[in-house]
């Protein structure tokens, strides 16, 4: 048995004894041509307790789907455009809001072409922002925060 199979039994194993849900995100910072960012502004609607309204692009895989497809998937749910190039994975973080559940939120940085189309029942607003105009944000989702800390993270290739 390899190593990294060994550590996925064992991490199965832990989530199967301690009746903990593992869920998987997938979020991807877009970026147009322009340079600048994609953020949703999350329904009060929907999320009524929600800190942090303004967030990336994403949400929680369907298992069996690859994590690219999941990824297409979101984008055109929530806002109607269309993945147009390979997304580059930049971070791997972990929410565990309680002792039964974890989720492991994969944020990608990727480009997409159409014509914003929101679904207003997850979020009510967009706007596209200047990386300068992210760190000046207040009501931001604390995992996208994080990420927006990390300046190596939005060093251009």
């Amino acid at each position: 048995m390899t190593h990294a199979r060994a550590v996925v039994g064992r991490s199965i194993k832990s989530v199967m004894e301690n009746n903990v849900i593992l869920q998987v995100g997938v979020k991807v910072i877009l970026e147009n041509e322009q340079g600048e960012y994609l953020l949703l502004r999350r329904s009060l609607d929907k999320y009524p307790e929600v800190k942090g309204r303004w967030d990336i692009v994403g949400g929680r895989i369907n298992p069996g789907q690859k994590l690219i497809e999941n990824l297409r998937r979101e984008i055109r749910e929530e806002t109607g455009l269309k993945l147009i190039d390979v997304p580059r994975l930049i971070a791997a973080q972990d929410i565990i809001p309680n002792v039964e559940r974890h989720v492991v939120r994969l944020t990608y940085v990727g480009k997409a072409e159409g014509n914003i189309v929101l679904d207003t029942s997850e979020n009510d607003l967009y706007r596209w922002y200047s990386f300068e105009e992210l760190q000046a944000l207040h009501d931001v989702d604390i995992y996208f925060k994080e990420l927006l800390n990390i300046k190596s993270l939005w060093r251009k290739e």
